[in-house]
């Protein structure tokens, strides 16, 4: 069980691993391009390689991508369907170009129509991008808080997704926030085993490939979205305890998306928050 963080990519994507380094991460998350865009730059060779080559030397890994935040598969806009399978496929390709695991991301919303209105056109998304991606990295859909409409908010729903797509390279991320903001108990030892078992009940614990660690600032099933530093929000230090001593995290990797003790993301107060709390597993 690696514990990382994601970091910036400010001033060249090989700059993602020296911010790991910084802050004592052992695994990375980053993004390829601005979170807000479509647009996407190819990432040039040197940076590529800088990347690689320090992964290797500094011994981080798995790395991810995080997609864009835009793309959204259940829209009625058949153009951003195509801008959003066009920006998985250039995340998947950079995924692989660095050595990457694969690319974690958000469905989007229905926007009321309905799951199942939307869930043939998020397939169909999935397969394509899947068809026109490298071979090498998984495609990993991330489980939501359950806001407004969105697509995964629940096991159930993500895992019809997966077995309708059919694919090995199709894999799950689970957000602890968004897992207990939608109404999953991780307080206790006994919450956290009643969610893996619907987990592996509707998913598949083979398809758990990465875990988001974050605290929520809002109260249990809330179904907002909303990340606190580990241990000073409403799911606290004991529930953290209790998901990473269960068995099905063992070999999965922890990437925190939390503020910050000063507001500036990921740090090392909390990387060494859950390698305190894994030393007494």
């Amino acid at each position: 069980m690696r514990v990382g963080a994601h970091v910036s990519t400010a001033g060249g994507l090989s700059n993602a691993i020296d911010r790991a380094v910084q802050i004592g991460a052992e695994t990375i998350q980053c993004f390829g391009s601005s979170p807000q865009s479509w647009a996407f730059n190819p990432v040039p060779e040197e940076q590529l390689i800088a990347f690689r080559e320090k992964a290797e030397i500094h011994d981080i890994s798995p790395a991810f991508l995080h997609a864009i935040y835009l793309i959204n598969l259940g829209t009625e806009n058949p153009v951003n369907v195509k801008r959003g399978v066009s920006s998985l496929v250039s995340y998947m390709h950079l995924a692989s170009a660095i050595g990457g695991a694969g690319v974690v991301f958000h469905g989007g919303s229905h926007k009321g129509a309905g799951y199942d209105a939307i869930f043939r056109q998020t397939v169909d998304a999935l397969k394509e991008v899947l068809v026109a991606s490298p071979d090498n990295v998984d495609l990993i859909i991330e489980n939501s808080a359950g806001m407004g409409g969105a697509i995964g908010s629940n096991f159930l729903e993500i895992g019809k997704i997966l077995e309708s797509v059919d694919s090995t390279r199709m894999k799950v991320c689970l957000d602890t926030q968004h897992a207990f903001a939608s109404g999953h108990q991780l307080m206790t030892e006994d919450g956290v085993e009643e969610t893996m078992e619907e987990f592996d009940k509707e998913i598949g614990l083979d398809k758990l490939v990465v875990v988001h660690a974050n605290d929520s600032k809002r109260p249990f099933q809330s179904g907002v979205d909303r990340h606190e530093n580990i241990g000073l929000g409403f799911m606290g230090d004991g529930a953290f305890a209790a998901i990473m001593s269960h068995p099905a995290f063992s070999n999965v990797p922890f990437i925190l998306e939390v503020p910050g003790i000063e507001g500036k993301g990921p740090d090392q107060e909390n990387i060494d928050k859950l390698k305190n709390l894994r030393t007494k597993i």
